[in-house]
C-alpha cells in the first residue's frame, strides 16, 4: 500500500516547522563548528585521544550541516529519488552514526581514563584514537552506501510512503543508536560514582569534581534528549509498517520521524559546547582522585628529595 495522499496542511506545518529549526541550526552550527576546530586543530599544543575524537566530531557535524539546506529543499519540493538525493541521503545516514559512536568513544575514554588511570597508559594514544575513527569512518560509509535507508520503491527524497517494512532500517536504529546508547550510559554512570565517591575534598577539589559532574550528566542527558525520540520514531515506524497499519498511523509516524529528526539535528550545535572543555574539566578532576594523587605526591617528592640534594652539595662546597 502507497500512502501518497499526505494531507497539504500537515506538510506545510512540518516544513514551516523544519524551517524555523533548521535555519538557526545551520548559521549556529557554522560558527560554534568552525570556532571549535581551530581551537582544536590550531589552539591547543598537545595531541591527546580527545583531541583526535573532538575533530573527528566536528568534521561529521560540518557533513551533517552541509546536507541541512538539500533537506530542507528536498522536502519542499517533493523532490524525486535521483544520484543527488541518493548521495546527500548517504552523508546525511553516515555522519548521525559516526557522531554518535565518537560521543561514545569519548565517554569510553574518560571512563577508562577515570576508572583504570595506570593500566590506561598502555593502551590509550592519540595515534590509537586516529586508527578507530579511520576504522569507524570506513566502515559506517560502506555500510551507508551499501544499505539505504529508503527503499529504491519511493518516489520522493527522504520521504518513506510505501508499506514495505526495512530491516536495514532497524539493523541501522539498533547497532547505530541503542548499543551505542547503552554503553555511553553505563560509562558515563561509573564515571560519575567515581567521582562522587571522593569525600574529605578541599574546596578546590570539589568544584573540579563538580564541574566534571555537570559536564557528563549534561552530555548525556543531551545525548538521550537529540537522537532517542528520532530513532524511537525509527523503531515506531517499522512496526507499524510489519503490522501493515493504516495509511493515518504510517502518516502519523512519518510526521513524528520528520520532527525529531530536526531535534537530532540540531545536536551539531550542542557538541562543541558540550565538549569544548571537557580536556580540562576531566584533567583538573582526575588529578584529585587517589591514584593521580598518589603519583602526584610521589612526583612532587621526588622534585623536594633532589631539592634537598643539589642544596645540601651546595652547602658542603
Amino acid at each position: 500500500m502507497d500512502c501518497s495522499n499526505i494531507s497539504f496542511t500537515n506538510q506545510s506545518y512540518l516544513n514551516l516547522f523544519q524551517l524555523t529549526v533548521y535555519i538557526p541550526v545551520f548559521f549556529l552550527g557554522v560558527i560554534f563548528n568552525v570556532i571549535a576546530f581551530w581551537v582544536f586543530c590550531h589552539k591547543l599544543k598537545k595531541w591527546t585521544e580527545t583531541r583526535v575524537y573532538m575533530i573527528n566530531l566536528v568534521i561529521a557535524d560540518c557533513f551533517l550541516l552541509f546536507t541541512l539546506p538539500f533537506i530542507i529543499y528536498f522536502h519542499n519540493t517533493s523532490y524525486p529519488t535521483n544520484k543527488l538525493c541518493y548521495v546527500i541521503q548517504t552523508i546525511y545516514f553516515t555522519n548521525m552514526p559516526v557522531s554518535i559512536y565518537i560521543i561514545t568513544l569519548i565517554a569510553v575514554d574518560r571512563f577508562v581514563a577515570i576508572k583504570y588511570p595506570l593500566k590506561a597508559k598502555s593502551f590509550r594514544s592519540p595515534l590509537k584514537a586516529a586508527v578507530i575513527c579511520g576504522f569507524l569512518w570506513i566502515t559506517i560509509i560502506i555500510y551507508a552506501s551499501l544499505n539505504p535507508r529508503f527503499s529504491e520503491k519511493e518516489k520522493v527524497c527522504f520521504r518513506k510512503r510505501s508499506a514495505e517494512p526495512l530491516t536495514t532500517s532497524l539493523l541501522s536504529t539498533i547497532w547505530g543508536f541503542f548499543i551505542p546508547l547503552v554503553i555511553l550510559s553505563f560509562c558515563s554512570i561509573q564515571v560519575i560514582w567515581c567521582l562522587k565517591k571522593k569525600k574529605d575534598t578541599s574546596s578546590h577539589e570539589e568544584t573540579s569534581i563538580r564541574k566534571a559532574l555537570w559536564i557528563v550528566s549534561m552530555n548525556l542527558c543531551v545525548f538521550i534528549t537529540c537522537f532517542l525520540p528520532f530513532n524511537l520514531g525509527l523503531l515506531i515506524r517499522y512496526a507499524v509498517d510489519v503490522v501493515g497499519a493504516a495509511c493515518s498511523v504510517r502518516q502519523n509516524a512519518s510526521s513524528f520521524i520528520r520532527v525529531a529528526a530536526c531535534i537530532a539535528n540540531s545536536n551539531c550545535c550542542l557538541d562543541a559546547l558540550c565538549y569544548y572543555f571537557v580536556a580540562k574539566e576531566f584533567q583538573e578532576a582526575s588529578s584529585e582522585l587517589p591514584p593521580f594523587k598518589a603519583m602526584k605526591s610521589r612526583s612532587n617528592q621526588s622534585k623536594e628529595s633532589q631539592l634537598q640534594t643539589h642544596t645540601s652539595s651546595q652547602n658542603n662546597v
